[in-house]
């Protein structure tokens, strides 16, 4: 079996506007880093469009109408707070990235896929259950686990996130809900201020919040020892990685110091956790990542390992 790469050029629609960090260019470098011989094994999917009803496992009535009825024209943007934007591509782009997530769902468990990389944006681990935050409109990586859930009757669920800033929209919409494992490395202080160790929920919230300056030592430690076996002893029946590359040494908006190799030995280690617990199963969305080349080449660097690990 082959990775899927699932994508849509409607995401290249969302348009945030000149100047800010979560733009389109953002997918184009991570789809050109996949192209060539060395990726040619790839199932390259069309993200399909969410339906409402999948995003109701996640989002209550008023939210998904809000994001899908703000649908500007004429080249206008909507802010819906200081940092998140949408255009008049947005809501469609925001609904492929959510049926992107379901889609790499649907070909683990249906084992046409070994394994899934979602080249999607908007990004979606800062919106909360209603409400949309730091560039993210819909919850994709919650809105996946609900459906490996609902769909596939999937009752231990793992949100593994490697972001460098805390996923707030996952935990708040877990952190009441045992049968979901979620546990993040990121930064501290730093946007958007959750995420301290002490932020537990129900013993299935683990936060490994990491200094600036911490570097690959630090970074691989708070995996190696902190949460992979915190996420093998919940056994989940499938693994959801957010993978922002943001942590990486060239990032503008943080300072972490990850190196691009880590996010290759990253993969490898949540590949073979999945190995362990779950028949391999994992999925992995993009969320950030913000300076062009470290971005391209850590995405590659992650894809590279889901195919060969």
């Amino acid at each position: 079996m082959s990775v899927a790469l699932i994508t849509h050029q409607a995401c290249l629609a969302h348009d945030t506007g000149l100047w800010h960090p979560e733009c389109p260019d953002r997918l184009r470098v991570v789809l050109r880093a996949l192209e060539g011989e060395e990726f040619h094994t790839l199932l390259r999917e069309q993200a399909p469009l969410a339906t409402a009803a999948q995003l109701a496992l996640v989002h209550p009535q008023p939210h998904i109408d809000r994001i899908l009825a703000t649908r500007p024209t004429d080249n206008e943007l909507v802010m819906l707070d200081a940092d998140t934007v949408m255009s008049e591509g947005s809501a469609e782009a925001a609904l492929r990235a959510a049926g992107g997530a379901i889609l790499a769902v649907d070909a683990v468990m249906e084992g046409w896929a070994r394994s899934a990389f979602c080249a999607t944006r908007p990004p979606g681990h800062h919106a909360e259950r209603a409400m949309p935050m730091g560039f993210c409109l819909f919850a994709n990586a919650a809105i996946a686990a609900r459906h490996a859930q609902a769909r596939w009757g999937l009752h231990r669920v793992a949100i593994l996130d490697f972001d460098v800033h805390h996923g707030n929209g996952s935990q708040d919409i877990f952190e009441a809900d045992p049968s979901v494992f979620y546990a993040s490395s990121h930064q501290a202080p730093c946007y958007p201020g959750t995420g301290a160790a002490h932020e537990t929920g129900l013993g299935n919230i683990l936060n490994v919040p990491l200094a600036p300056g911490s570097g690959s030592a630090e970074f691989r430690a708070a995996w190696s020892a902190r949460i992979i076996p915190a996420v093998e002893a919940f056994a989940p029946q499938m693994i959801i990685v957010s993978a922002g590359f943001d942590a990486h040494r060239a990032d503008p908006l943080a300072q972490l110091l990850v190196e691009t190799a880590d996010y290759g030995w990253l993969t490898g280690e949540l590949l073979g956790l999945a190995r362990r617990v779950c028949q391999g199963r994992l999925v992995s969305l993009l969320e950030g990542g913000y300076d062009l080349p470290a971005l391209a080449a850590s995405a590659a660097a992650h894809v590279r390992a889901l195919m060969h690990a």
